[in-house]
C-alpha cells in the first residue's frame, strides 16, 4: 500500500523544504513533486511540518525501583510516546549482580513483547565488571544488537558501581564497539548528605535536591570523563542538569575527546522551587539529578545550541502521586525517583526552544531524532526523512496552541509536571514504518506492532 503525504514542509537536521513524500510499504521511496502517486492513499499535510519520527534515547518502562514499579508499561508508555511524536525508544535494561546479562535481557524482552506500539531497543546496565560479564558483553553486542552500556555512579548499595567497574567497562566497550553511558552523581557524597539530613529531621521533598548538589554531578561527570580519556574510549553522560557538568563536557570536547551529553525537557523549563511546593506536591518533582536553580536553564539551552550537548531524552520514569510518590511522605529518600516526560518532549522543545529562538528548527530535529540515531546505531534507517529510510514520520502543526494537562495526556499516571503550561505546536499524525499509530490525534496503532531494534556498533558521528 502506497501513501502520498502532500502539502507539507519536510524538516531534517540539515534542511527545510516543501515537498511531497511517497511511502511504499515500510519505507520512504520518493521525495519531491510530480511523484508517481497512482494507487496511493493521499494524506494532506498542509500547514504541517513533516519531521522524522522522534527517537527517545532514555526511558524506563515497567521498571522496578524503590519498592514499586513505573506506572507506564511498554504499551501505555509507547502509546504516549507516539502521541508525542516519538517513533523509537531505547529503554534501560537493569541487571542484578550474579545474574547473567542474557537473563536480564530476556526479562526486558518479555516486558516489551506484544505490547510496544513503536520500535524499541535496549541499553544494558553494567553493575559488575567481572570476567564473566566482560566476556558476555561481546555476544550481547554481536547477537542482541545492544551497543550501549549504562553505569550508575549514584544510588549507593542499590545501582551504584565503583570506578574500577566503570573503567573496565570503558576499556571493554572500546574493544567491542559500544557506547558507555553514565548517570553521573557522586553516590558516596550523596549518601553522606542524605544520612545527615535525615538525622537532623529534614524529610521534605526539597531535601532531595539539597542532598544531591550540582557539585556532586559536576565532580562525577569530570571523573567519568577522565576515566574515559584514560581508556581512550567513548562516553555519553545522561540527563545533564547543571552548569558544573556542562563545563566539564565542554572542556573535554574542546580537547577532541569522544564525549557526548544529553539533557531533558524538565531541566530546561522547571527548577528547584518546584520541589518546595506545599502539601507534599514537591514529591511530584523528585527525580535524579534533581531540578536546579533556574539560571542553569540558560546554560543548558546554550549548550544545546552550541553542540556541547547532543541529545534531549525524556528520562521517562513515571510514578503516580497517589500510592507511589506518597511512599516518601515522611522520608524524602522513599519517594520513587522519576517523572512522566515521554509525551511532552517534542512540543516543549519546539515551544520553549524554537519559538523563543533558543534553538533552530533543524536543531530540534537533530536533538530529538537524528543525533540519537547516529550515536545509538540506528542511522540512516531511523532519524531522518530520506529515500530508503524507515517511514517513521510525524505531521506536526506549528501554530496550534494548547495547555498541557494530566486530564488530556496519554501517559498512565495521575499528574503532569508541566500542568497548566501553555505551549505552541501539536502532533497531528504519526507513522511508524509506514503505518499510522496516531491519525488526526486519534490512536490507531496496535499493541505488539513495535519491533525490537538490533543496533549497529558505535561509530563516531
Amino acid at each position: 500500500m502506497k501513501k502520498w503525504i502532500r502539502g507539507g514542509t519536510v524538516v531534517t537536521a540539515a534542511d527545510t523544504y516543501q515537498a511531497d513524500v511517497l511511502i511504499e510499504g515500510e519505507k520512504v521511496v520518493a521525495i519531491g513533486y510530480n511523484l508517481d502517486t497512482a494507487g496511493a492513499e493521499e494524506i494532506d499535510a498542509t500547514g504541517c511540518y513533516i519531521l522524522p519520527g522522534g527517537i527517545d534515547p532514555h526511558t524506563h518502562l515497567d521498571m522496578p525501583f524503590g519498592g514499586t514499579v513505573t506506572s507506564d508499561n511498554f504499551f501505555t508508555g509507547t502509546k504516549a510516546a507516539a502521541f508525542g511524536g516519538t517513533t523509537s525508544i531505547v529503554d534501560f535494561c537493569l541487571t542484578n549482580k550474579g545474574e547473567s546479562l542474557q537473563s536480564a535481557i530476556a526479562t526486558w524482552h518479555e516486558k516489551a513483547r506484544g505490547k510496544a506500539v513503536i520500535d524499541y531497543g535496549f541499553h544494558l546496565m553494567v553493575s559488575d565488571a567481572n570476567d564473566q560479564v566482560l566476556d558476555e558483553l561481546a555476544s550481547v553486542v554481536a547477537n542482541e544488537g545492544i551497543t550501549s552500556l549504562k553505569v550508575f555512579m549514584a544510588y549507593k548499595n542499590v545501582l551504584m558501581a565503583d570506578d574500577e567497574t566503570l573503567f573496565k567497562t570503558l576499556i571493554r566497550a572500546k574493544e567491542i564497539g559500544a557506547l558507555v553511558q553514565v548517570h553521573a552523581e557522586n553516590g558516596d557524597v550523596i549518601d553522606y548528605l542524605t544520612k545527615k539530613a535525615l538525622a537532623e529531621g529534614n524529610t521534605d521533598p526539597i531535601y532531595h535536591a539539597y542532598t544531591r548538589p550540582p557539585e556532586a554531578e559536576g565532580e562525577a561527570t569530570g571523573r567519568a570523563i577522565a576515566l574515559t580519556a584514560l581508556a581512550d574510549a567513548q562516553l555519553y553522560v545522561v540527563h545533564v542538569s547543571c552548569a558544573d557538568a556542562v563545563r566539564r563536557i565542554a572542556e573535554a570536547r574542546e580537547k577532541g575527546w569522544n564525549i557526548y551529553g544529553e539533557t531533558c525537557p524538565q531541566y530546561l523549563v522547571l527548577d528547584i522551587e518546584d520541589l518546595d511546593r506545599p502539601d507534599f506536591e514537591g514529591a511530584k518533582y523528585v527525580w535524579s539529578p534533581p531540578l536546579r536553580e533556574k539560571w542553569n536553564q540558560e546554560v543548558l539551552w546554550s549548550a544545546l545550541k552550541n553542540g556541547i550537548l547532543q541529545t534531549v531524552g525524556s528520562d521517562h520514569c513515571p510514578f503516580n502521586f497517589v500510592g507511589q510518590k506518597e511512599l516518601g511522605r515522611d522520608d524524602f529518600t522513599k519517594i520513587p525517583n522519576g517523572g512522566p516526560i515521554i509525551e511532552d518532549r517534542l512540543t516543549l522543545l519546539f515551544s520553549e526552544g524554537v519559538q523563543k529562538g533558543k534553538i533552530s528548527l533543524n536543531q530540534l530535529v537533530d536533538l530529538t531524532s537524528t543525533k540519537a540515531a547516529k550515536l545509538f546505531g540506528m542511522f540512516p534507517q531511523k532519524g531522518t526523512v530520506a529515500v530508503g529510510s524507515d517511514a517513521d514520520l510525524v505531521l506536526f502543526h506549528p501554530d496550534v496552541k494548547r495547555t498541557i494537562s494530566a486530564s488530556t495526556h496519554h501517559m498512565n499516571i495521575d499528574y503532569n509536571p508541566f500542568e497548566g503550561m501553555e505551549v505552541q505546536g501539536e502532533v497531528v499524525s504519526v507513522l511508524s514504518r509506514g503505518s499510522f499509530v496516531v491519525r488526526d490525534k486519534q490512536f490507531v496503532g496496535q499493541a505488539g506492532a513495535g519491533r525490537y531494534l538490533k543496533r549497529s556498533r558505535f561509530t563516531r558521528p
